[in-house]
């Protein structure tokens, strides 16, 4: 078993000692490597969907961990229940449908004491949604696996605090951290963009030029972004 780069960052997010539900398992392998190591006690691998679930049950009966992880058929939270896990992780998915999971789930989340959520995409929507209901996002990371750009966030109940649209799109805790990978990140944001303006200022249509003043948007917000790392 060998766990991604990306997935090995994932893993160090887990508080030691919680009990943790995994949504949308895949394998088996974040819960498999984390109760081998000693860092959770008891998890639950859960997914949407049978064939690999039953993988990472084949893969949790192979390393003898039967006893530790117990495998659920769960659409999102749905199979989880009050006061069964610390430790929620949701990896591997769009932001937009996190946002939906942790809509669905907003009851058995009260007894959740930790989110760790990785998504591929729609950052800013996750991070708006947390801020909306009740928590604080206490650590962020950002990291580059196979030529893709992810962010990794750990959050807790709280509120966060002066959080503007550059920190919401962005990253807060990774603009204060210095994060070399995001300023790579914004300064390739930044040159798709300008390319972006070079073809619909050849295009010169109504439509070109309403999209121009779309993406000078996004431009300002990128270059505040450098700015402040």
């Amino acid at each position: 078993m060998q766990l991604s780069k990306r997935l090995m960052q994932v893993t160090s997010f887990v508080s030691e000692g919680n009990r943790l539900a995994d949504i949308g398992t895949d394998h088996g392998y974040i819960p498999i490597y984390l109760v081998k190591n000693g860092v959770v006690p008891y998890a639950y691998a859960m997914d949407i969907n049978k064939g690999p679930l039953l993988r990472a049950k084949e893969h949790i009966e192979k390393e003898g961990l039967c006893d530790k992880i117990e495998t659920r058929l769960s659409n999102g939270l749905d199979k989880l229940f009050s006061n069964e896990a610390d430790s929620v992780l949701i990896a591997g998915m769009g932001g937009a449908l996190i946002v939906d999971i942790l809509m669905r789930g907003e009851e058995v989340l009260a007894s959740v004491d930790e989110l760790i959520l990785s998504p591929h995409s729609e950052w800013e929507d996750v991070r708006r949604y947390l801020a909306s209901n009740g928590y604080d996002i206490i650590r962020e990371e950002m990291l580059v696996d196979m030529g893709k750009y992810y962010v990794i966030i750990k959050a807790k109940k709280g509120s966060l605090k002066d959080y503007d649209e550059v920190s919401y799109k962005y990253g807060k805790l990774l603009i204060e951290a210095k994060s070399e990978v995001l300023k790579e990140y914004l300064l390739k944001e930044k040159d798709k963009y300008l390319t972006i303006l070079d073809n619909l200022k050849a295009n010169g249509s109504d439509k070109s030029n309403v999209r121009m003043k779309e993406i000078g948007e996004e431009l300002k917000v990128v270059d505040e972004a450098l700015a402040r790392l």
